[in-house]
């Protein structure tokens, strides 16, 4: 019988546990999965105390405990907190999700659901990738799910009393996509009566990460002018939008073909591109899509936003193009004509996997300490394989 995970996260007092089925939720432009889970609750260490639940989307950059140029930059974009114990009404009063309803068949009396619907207008979970040597520093749109035991909802929370869990707000590729980008251009230089024509085009708008990229060229070269190398190049391009008008664009994928075209000749060529971050490691300032601490990610997907809602505050806006760039060659030294291609890069819309109502749960226990090589920070998300079988 095949088995489902559900995390799991205690805080260091024992007090309060937060179980979640999962932690992607996606964002399908007009809507967004809303995010659910079960809130176990200790009342002999909570002593009277009161459980809260937050779902937070936040932009930082740098470690809550570091300064970056002197300011430590962090701010919430979004926060919403419930009372989860005592329960405000009945459980039985509540709509459960068949997830939540297993949980509380499983873990008994003193487990609680929680249950928040993301705003329309929240950015998605994307990250600049840091320097080689700029351990810790960070720019990034990241959510969390919080919970904690307090006396109200305003009162000072300890560490001991929280569990922090990072979730991920993700798009994947629309059902249908639009055309497929082209180009058609002429360049007319002095002293030449004919131009230099250049078509480019694409297979079609939205590809797959890992998937290679064929962009169609065709030169002609009616000018007097070479044509003395093709250079095609995916490039990533970030706008940092919420504090600042910050842009970055890095070549993700390169082809430097050394390829020549003479006055009067032509050249017809498809050149294949695979952006990865394989190839990108070491780049400072690349984007990528937000990653959960034990796991690895990818480039960056495409952000698409819903119509009418403010770019301001998206916190990171990523775009890709192909660029093909001619560098042509004369008297006074080279130059450069190119054109662009703009395109999507995205993750495909996963198979719905229809839930059996006799699958099993596994709760799979987070560690911070079985987090090989990552920074100790308290509000590290580390998986162990320790978990017990549910029902």
């Amino acid at each position: 019988m095949a088995s489902k995970v559900v995390f799991k996260k205690t805080s260091k007092d024992k007090s309060v546990g937060v179980y979640m089925a999962k932690r992607d939720f996606v964002d399908r432009v007009d809507s967004v999965e809303p995010v659910d889970g079960v809130i176990l609750v200790s009342p002999e260490v909570l002593q009277g105390k009161k459980v809260f639940v937050t779902l937070s989307c936040i932009f930082r950059y740098g470690r809550d405990d570091q300064d970056v140029l002197g300011i430590a930059f962090r701010r919430e974009i979004y926060m919403n907190t419930r009372q989860v114990y005592p329960p405000l009404q009945d459980k039985e009063q509540g709509i459960l999700t068949k997830k939540q309803a297993k949980m509380l068949r499983k873990l008994g009396d003193n487990a609680y659901p929680f249950f928040f619907e993301f705003p329309d207008n929240l950015p998605c979970s994307v990250g600049l990738q840091p320097g080689p040597r700029d351990v810790g520093k960070v720019c990034a749109v990241e959510f969390e799910v919080k919970a904690f035991s307090a006396e109200s909802q305003d009162a000072k929370v300890r560490k001991r009393n929280t569990v922090r869990l990072a979730i991920r707000k993700v798009q994947y590729a629309p059902e249908t996509g639009g055309p497929a980008p082209s180009v058609v251009t002429n360049h007319e230089f002095v002293m030449s009566d004919k131009p230099l024509h250049i078509e480019a085009s694409l297979g079609k708008e939205t590809y797959y990460h890992g998937e290679d990229i064929n962009v169609d060229v065709n030169i002609s070269n009616h000018s007097h002018k070479i044509v003395k190398n093709v250079i095609v190049s995916v490039e990533q391009v970030s706008n940092v939008v919420l504090y600042c008008n910050d842009s970055y664009m890095e070549t993700v994928a390169l082809e430097d073909s050394g390829h020549t075209v003479a006055p009067g000749e032509g050249l017809e060529r498809t050149y294949i591109l695979l952006p990865l971050l394989a190839h990108n490691r070491q780049k400072k300032g690349i984007a990528l899509d937000g990653k959960l601490k034990h796991e690895d990610t990818n480039l960056a997907s495409t952000s698409i936003i819903k119509e009418g809602v403010l770019k301001e505050v998206m916190g990171i806006m990523v775009s890709y193009k192909v660029v093909i760039k001619l560098v042509i060659g004369g008297m006074m030294g080279t130059s450069e004509v190119g054109v662009e291609l703009p395109f999507r890069l995205m993750h495909p819309k996963p198979d719905i996997v229809k839930e059996s109502e006799e699958e099993d749960m596994v709760f799979e226990e987070f560690k911070r300490k079985n987090n090989k090589g990552m920074m100790d920070d308290e509000e590290d998300d580390n998986v162990s394989g320790e978990g017990g079988e549910a029902e």
